[in-house]
């Protein structure tokens, strides 16, 4: 039939990009078309951006939580001796270690002698934790063992004591100085327990990537940590690492099993489920808001393809008239927006990546232009903001653009399509 074109024809393609050229005369549809473009290319880019920072964060926050803590803690319920004294204290740590390491799954069963007590150097204190490991097991803790800073000497163990950024920077203690470390729970004397106060030269200080372990955490070889806490011949619990912290779960009857009938497990997920679950509400929130952000974006396409009809009313009755269908004229102001859609997400795209994957050196740069520190770590946990580019959540947002542009487009290009050629005509 005579004027009937193939949908989506290099005609009306021709059309709509003669369109979107707007002479001077009509300047308004020019600028619409500009700021509909930028609307959305800030959009996207701000949306790739905020899931980029969001999926980096959970990442070296759980990445730190692997990497320097047990996957699965075990340790005992207590036991009540014949004199009344209550106690957790794992007796055959070795031979339960050597049953939970052959639990499938699992990479590593440490014993830990753990207690809380004080650090001093000069007239500095702090409180610590200290953690009792032998230099083999220590070695196996990736954020400890290879951490992103550190000095001195992991292998002297043995020598001394390990102890974290934030302790040293509290004590102001370098390697090689002598740390005291003093427990209320000390020496037992006829007349009562009097305090312990030992001295150990600083053959390591590490930075594991939480400000919380290292603001407190001190490692001691296990034998000399026995010693200290009265703990001679047991172990407090065991450390458990394994291939898939995922699965965990999965594994705690397997464990339990292995740990004998006082076995009590505590797990990663028990420590830091509740946050992790909350992270994921907040990421939920944050794309839903990001989201509206595009929408808003994407509805500048509507004035810029309304006054683009407007402007190009005679033009539609000359087509009209020529034979071009309804269809052939909505498809044609289809593609003006569509257009716009696409080159505007597609710019905001490659923005929204270049930020993210630059995003280390462009926050250092707010940091130094602020005059201070945009990134406190004793409050979000972690020492740096990280951005981590999924392609996931790229095709999300290219997804959400695109069709939030596509289906906002059709409105006014339907207003242009049922446009009577007669009253068309009359636009000057």
């Amino acid at each position: 039939m005579a004027g009937r074109t193939r949908p989506f024809s290099g005609f009306e393609w021709m059309i709509a990009w003669r369109y979107l050229r707007a002479k001077r005369a009509e300047g308004g549809v020019s600028v619409m078309t500009w700021i509909s473009l930028i609307g959305i290319t800030l959009a996207v880019a701000a949306l790739i951006i905020t899931m980029a920072v969001r999926a980096g964060f959970r990442s070296e926050f759980v990445d730190t939580i692997l990497g320097a803590n047990a996957h699965v803690t075990i340790y005992q319920t207590i036991e009540v001796s014949e004199t009344g004294q209550t106690s957790r204290v794992i007796t055959d740590y070795e031979a339960m270690a050597a049953r939970v390491r052959e639990v499938p799954g699992v990479t590593r069963a440490a014993p830990l002698v753990k207690g809380q007590v004080m650090a001093s150097l000069g007239n500095r204190n702090a409180g610590v934790e200290v953690f009792g490991i032998s230099q083999e097991d220590l070695l196996t803790i990736p954020r400890i063992a290879n951490p992103d800073q550190f000095r001195g000497d992991v292998t002297r163990l043995d020598d001394g004591v390990a102890i974290g950024w934030g302790v040293a920077q509290e004590l102001g203690a370098e390697v090689g100085d002598k740390v005291k470390l003093i427990s209320p729970n000390g020496v037992k004397t006829p007349f009562g327990t009097t305090p312990r106060v030992n001295v150990y030269e600083v053959t390591y200080i590490f930075q594991a990537g939480r400000y919380d372990i290292d603001r407190t955490r001190v490692y001691l070889p296990f034998t000399e940590a026995q010693s200290y806490f009265n703990r001679e011949g047991g172990a407090d619990e065991l450390e458990v690492m394994v291939e898939d912290p995922d699965r965990v779960d999965e594994m705690a009857t397997a464990l339990l099993m292995a740990g004998g009938d006082r076995t009590l497990l505590w797990t990663w997920r028990d420590a830091s489920g509740a946050f992790l679950s909350a992270l994921q509400i907040e990421d939920t929130v944050m794309f839903v808001l990001m989201s509206v952000l595009v929408l808003i974006a994407s509805l500048n396409i509507i004035s810029g393809l309304v006054m683009l009809v407007k402007n190009k009313g005679r033009d539609i009755g000359i087509l009209r008239t020529m034979g071009l269908t309804e269809g052939a004229v909505l498809r044609v102001f289809f593609l003006c927006g569509a257009l716009v859609g696409l080159v505007g997400t597609a710019a905001g795209v490659v923005l929204g990546c270049l930020f993210a994957i630059y995003f280390d050196p462009i926050l250092a740069f707010v940091n130094g232009a602020s005059g201070g520190e945009v990134w406190d770590a004793s409050i979000r946990g972690i020492y740096r903001l990280p951005a981590e580019l999924q392609l996931g959540d790229v095709i999300s947002a290219v997804a959400l653009s695109l069709g939030l542009s596509f289906v906002i487009t059709i409105f006014p290009a339907r207003r242009a399509a049922r446009m009577n050629p007669v009253e068309a005509l009359r636009y000057e």
